[in-house]
């Protein structure tokens, strides 16, 4: 299944699915503000931080995963039902969305696609706005789970001695400790390699393409067959990483608790500089 859906494409077509607006980014309250005052037409918003996210702890860090029964009764707000193709967006790159897209692939939903460019590229193409708030009819949707795979903190700490790769997700200002906006430490992962997610875009906010990401990916170690794994601050840009992975053909899992786990707990050793450490 594409992970992605040109906005061209998703203009054409007579029935889009669900779309749901993703509209979040960091220490930014007013996603929900955005949406109201214009969006794709029949767009549901989705709030990442109470639908996306269980409540943040140290020991699992600040965005952990959804227990299946919470997401799935979310989607059916949202109204998803059995079968339904769904497409996600956001404003900002991709990342918000993404971690709707992961999600809903996590469990156990395969027809699920990322608006490539998202709302910019809608604008671009031409695409009607339409304001206010959407709310659906109840859906039915059943989540199964176990369509992504993951890794625990562990499993993240021992895939670069493993044979693995280990990709770091975050600004490469950050991966070097240089800054450390949010969490109680810098550094990264000692073995990660720097791999921000915006890296992975054309400068009109479309993801480069797959043979472009294969190459970039291969250079910092990650390559089909191998075992790979994304981590960010807190598991929202991994959600991107691992969707820029997957259009390049490489199947990567995801680490949840990130940076924002590892950070908490002053047993794990940080590394700092450009190298991985």
């Amino acid at each position: 299944m594409s992970v992605l859906v040109p906005a061209g494409e998703l203009l054409g077509r007579p029935d889009r699915g669900v779309l749901l607006d993703v509209r979040w980014a960091l220490g930014d309250p007013h996603g929900h503000d955005r949406y109201l005052a214009g969006h794709l037409p029949g767009a549901v918003y989705v709030d990442l931080d109470t639908e996306l996210s269980d409540p943040p702890s140290a020991a699992e860090g600040r965005h952990p995963l959804p227990s299946l029964q919470r997401l799935q009764s979310a989607a059916r707000r949202w109204g998803l039902r059995d079968g339904d193709p769904v497409v996600v967006y956001d404003d900002a790159g991709g990342s918000a969305a993404a971690r709707a897209w992961w999600l809903l692939r996590w469990a156990g939903l395969e027809d699920v696609r990322l608006l490539d460019g998202g709302l910019a590229a809608w604008r671009r193409a031409g695409g009607p706005i339409e304001s206010g708030h959407v709310q659906p009819a109840p859906g039915d949707v059943t989540l199964t789970g176990g369509g992504m795979p993951v890794v625990s903190i562990d499993e993240a700490a021992a895939l670069p001695t493993s044979g693995g790769a280990l990709l770091d997700a975050r600004a490469g200002e950050r991966y070097r400790g240089e800054v450390e906006p949010v969490d109680p430490r810098a550094g990264h992962v000692p073995g990660a390699v720097s791999a921000p997610a915006t890296d992975t875009l054309a400068g009109d906010g479309t993801f480069l393409p797959a043979a472009v990401l294969r190459e970039r990916f291969a250079e910092l170690g990650a390559r089909p067959g191998q075992p790979v794994a994304a981590y960010c601050g807190s598991g929202v840009a991994a959600a991107h990483a691992v969707a820029a992975l997957a259009v390049a053909g490489i199947e990567a899992a995801l680490w949840p608790g990130s940076w924002s786990q590892w950070a908490n707990d002053p047993a794990r050793p940080a590394a700092t500089g450009p190298e991985p450490g």
